[in-house]
C-alpha cells in the first residue's frame, strides 16, 4: 500500500473516503447525542463492528464487507 495525495480542495476526487465520511458522521457520530466526546469514541468499535460484520452495502450486492473479502466469515480468500 502506498499513500497518495488529493489536490488540496478536491474532495470529489476521493470519493470513496468522502463517503465513508459521510456515513460515519451520519450513522455514528451524530446519530444520537453523546454525554461526551470520549463516550462517542468509547462507541466507535461497537459501530465499526457493525459496520462491517452485519450491515449490508448496497455498492456491493447487499452483501457486508468481510463476506465479501472471506468465505463464511473463516476462510478468507
Amino acid at each position: 500500500m502506498t499513500q497518495k495525495f488529493i489536490k488540496p480542495h478536491c474532495p470529489w476526487t476521493n470519493g470513496k473516503v468522502e463517503r465513508l465520511n459521510r456515513t460515519l458522521a451520519a450513522e455514528w457520530a451524530y446519530a444520537r447525542v453523546y454525554a461526551s466526546n470520549t463516550d462517542r469514541a468509547i462507541a466507535l468499535p461497537t459501530w465499526l463492528n457493525y459496520y462491517n460484520l452485519d450491515r449490508a452495502h448496497l455498492g456491493i450486492d447487499g452483501t457486508t464487507p468481510i463476506d465479501r473479502i472471506n468465505n463464511g466469515r473463516g476462510q478468507y480468500i
